[in-house]
């Protein structure tokens, strides 16, 4: 298995209630169940206040790298992520597990 971490932070001047952000969180929230490749699902905003926290996480797993790359070209899936684009910015960690 292959545990696929998104951390999120908005874009300076942007916040939660923007309507992009809304839309955007709508759009990860909708992909569980809909992408077969998914076998765990997380997704919310983070309650830390840390100054090196971020805002917005996603926590998934799939089975294999293959799985993975199925999951990342998925069209819901790059859809979703193209709204965050446009007033965020994010890091990533894929690891077995």
């Amino acid at each position: 298995m292959i545990r696929h971490l998104v951390l999120f932070r908005l874009n300076e001047g942007v916040e939660r209630d923007d309507p992009r952000v809304v839309a955007g969180v709508k759009a990860f929230e909708e992909l569980e169940g809909r992408i077969p490749e998914l076998r765990a699902w997380e997704c919310g905003w983070n309650i830390s206040d840390r100054p090196i926290a971020y805002d917005f996480a996603i926590n998934s797993a799939v089975e294999d790298p293959e799985a993975l790359t199925r999951y990342l070209e998925h069209p819901a899936h790059r859809a979703a992520a193209g709204l965050w684009r446009e007033f965020a910015t994010w890091v990533i960690a894929d690891y077995p597990f």
